[in-house]
């Protein structure tokens, strides 16, 4: 048995219409699902009631989506994680054009920490050689998004 693929990413959210803005009109995600749902307790957590939008680029059984969660029975808590602390701090996306997104991703008024740059440094888990063009991007809660772009 292996793993195939990333089944989700989950992003809590203060202002949901304010982060559909990022996430499906800024980076061009859609809407697979818009709905409310109550979970059960996890672990020490209570129960609760939340607002889940999931949002996909692709179709499949296997692909990776996004949900986004505002809760509806607490008042939203936490902050954002910090770059490169420990645990989850950032996640990226392949693009096509990195020069568009973050240019809708400007026009749009959310922040780019930083505008796409050439990099080779980095290796993504592969030989030495290509080069990658990154950006960095700040959600309406502050979360960093990467685009990455294969040149």
């Amino acid at each position: 048995m292996s793993i195939d693929a990333i089944s989700h990413i989950a992003v809590g959210v203060t202002d949901m219409d304010r982060s559909l803005g990022f996430y499906r009109d800024a980076l061009g995600m859609h809407v697979s699902l818009d709905t409310e749902e109550e979970l059960p307790p996890i672990g020490d957590a209570p129960a609760l009631k939340r607002r889940a939008v999931y949002l996909r680029w692709r179709e499949g059984p296997h692909e990776t989506f996004i949900v986004l969660d505002q809760q509806l029975a607490q008042e939203p808590f936490g902050s954002p994680p910090q770059l490169f602390q420990v645990g989850t701090h950032h996640w990226g996306f392949w693009v096509e054009d990195i020069e568009a997104v973050a240019a809708r991703v400007e026009a749009a008024g959310f922040t780019i920490v930083l505008k796409p740059v050439d990099g080779d440094t980095i290796a993504y888990g592969e030989p030495a050689g290509g080069v990658v063009r990154s950006a960095f991007l700040a959600d309406p809660d502050g979360n960093v998004v990467q685009l990455d772009q294969r040149t």
